[in-house]
């Protein structure tokens, strides 16, 4: 297995390389539980659960640490307009999203540390970097000190690509701060009045939003570990700052092998925001379109790429699931239909059907291989999904017994490599239903009256019922295991 990841740090795919043989140590920046889990958020995670359900399907062992940052500026103010504790805030939200992300069918990482539960490492840590001399106190805060750190390590700016003065001007400098750098970033702030704190040595405050990510992935994942991922947009300033606070913790470089980050959501073409009216939570996402559904939509473009999420989108992907759907039941049918006799046109399509699944099947690993192009393995997927369709369009005589094996190999392929992808295949292959069971009990009536006219030759009334039925996008299918109902796509 070579399987290639595109590393940010060094603008190149590489082969994944790993401190242990097939054990990859994995380290993914979590929330900040101050408000609803959103779809951008389930964008970076299902990029994750992905490649640890890949690897694990390749033999491999993932050890996936994802942290909570449960005490952060945003929680503070949210906690304030709610009148209630951060810690109420963090608690409510964390409870949520650990809900949502059951819903979407996400994994649950191996280690859920938060950082409100590693106040003394921390401590310690920034203790060590002003022992160093990469740190310094001012006032009740502490700095990590850039320019201290480049000096010897040479490569801050290197996972940005940026230059000291873009790196300037994109510092962020609060009107309180007394740094000796615009770009020197805290490590300890002091507490405000009323703000949560815990006792240091430089007095009461709390953390730094940096340094908790590299104190809680040095401590489960050692130094170096092999990848740490997250959204595009933590690169700057927050993967920067990981790098050098852990390579001057450590001494270690590099601190990590592969720096892997998930491309950007936008809604309607612009970034997702309350004040544009473009805010799409989860869970009113999976409300509408289902996990499936969602999951499809995201890995249908690359997990670098940016992703514009539309309703019309999430729609598109729903209609792309029916038709998986109705390929894993189309071949339900032929597999339930009785053995027929081996004939020249059998023989053709057994040999073409076990050629398809064997090429797409090869294809499919070698895309995932090539930096988790799930956008061109679900290609491949459809790929099959497409020759049951059309099999079931165009064959009407009994498959033989060869050609069942061929049918069996399909079917059990694509359940297989969608399951890989994360799907819910048991959804998939559950049988359609309607919104409650009344509705359901007498659409089954009616198929039953139906099957019953048509015995009895009464074909104009039976006709009737399957065409205003059909006006009412309820589609019939008469087979030799009997008459079937379906959603219009």
């Amino acid at each position: 297995m070579n399987f290639r990841l595109y590393n940010t740090r060094t603008r190149r795919k590489e082969t994944l390389q790993t401190r242990e043989p097939n054990v990859l140590h994995m380290y993914v920046c979590g929330l900040t539980p101050y408000d609803s889990m959103h779809i951008g958020h389930a964008r970076a995670f299902i990029v994750y659960d992905v490649l640890r359900r890949y690897l694990e399907h390749r033999g491999w062992r993932v050890i996936h640490v994802q942290n909570w940052t449960d005490i952060d500026d945003k929680i503070i103010q949210r906690a304030n307009e709610l009148g209630v504790s951060a810690k109420e805030v963090a608690e409510k939200f964390i409870a949520e999203a650990e809900e949502d992300c059951r819903d979407l069918g996400l994994l649950r990482p191996t280690i859920m540390p938060r950082v409100t539960e590693h106040i003394p490492d921390i401590i310690k840590a920034v203790q060590t970097l002003i022992d160093k001399g990469y740190a310094y106190a001012r006032g009740g805060d502490v700095y990590f000190d850039v320019s201290r750190y480049d000096g010897e390590f040479h490569d801050y700016g290197l996972l940005s690509g940026q230059t000291r003065d873009e790196l300037i001007a994109g510092a962020r400098v609060a009107p309180d701060e007394d740094k000796d750098d615009p770009v020197d970033f805290a490590l300890w702030k002091a507490a405000k009045p009323g703000e949560p704190f815990w006792e240091s040595p430089w007095g009461r405050g709390r953390p730094g939003w940096h340094i908790e990510c590299s104190v809680m992935s040095l401590k489960y994942l050692g130094a170096p570990f092999d990848l740490h991922g997250g959204a595009t947009d933590l690169v700057f300033p927050h993967h920067e700052n990981e790098i050098a606070q852990s390579q001057a913790l450590t001494g270690v470089k590099p601190i990590v092998t592969c720096w892997m980050h998930a491309g950007v959501l936008t809604v309607g073409g612009e970034k997702m925001s309350k004040s544009l009216g473009n805010f799409v939570t989860l869970r009113d996402a999976l409300k509408r379109h289902g996990k499936n559904a969602l999951r499809l939509l995201y890995l249908s473009t690359h997990y670098r790429s940016p992703l514009d999420y539309s309703e019309e989108r999430a729609e598109g992907a729903k209609a792309a699931l029916k038709r998986i759907k109705t390929a894993l039941e189309t071949l339900k049918q032929r597999l339930a239909m009785p053995t027929g006799e081996e004939t020249e046109s059998s023989k053709v399509r057994t040999d073409e059907l076990m050629q398809l699944v064997d090429e797409s099947t090869r294809l499919f690993y070698e895309a995932m291989d090539d930096d988790l192009n799930t956008a061109e393995a679900l290609g491949y997927i459809f790929r099959m999904v497409g020759a049951a369709l059309t099999m079931g369009v165009t064959v009407k005589e009994p498959p033989s017994a060869s050609e069942k094996v061929a049918l069996r190999l399909l079917y059990e392929r694509l359940t297989n490599l969608l399951g890989v992808l994360g799907f819910d295949v048991s959804e998939l292959e559950a049988p359609e239903r309607l919104e409650d069971a009344l509705s359901e009990q007498l659409l089954n009536l009616l198929v039953e009256v139906r099957g019953q006219l048509r015995q009895r030759r009464i074909f104009d009334i039976a006709d009737l019922i399957r065409s205003k039925l059909g006006e009412l996008g309820i589609l019939l299918e008469d087979t030799p295991q009997g008459t079937r109902w379906r959603r219009a796509d």
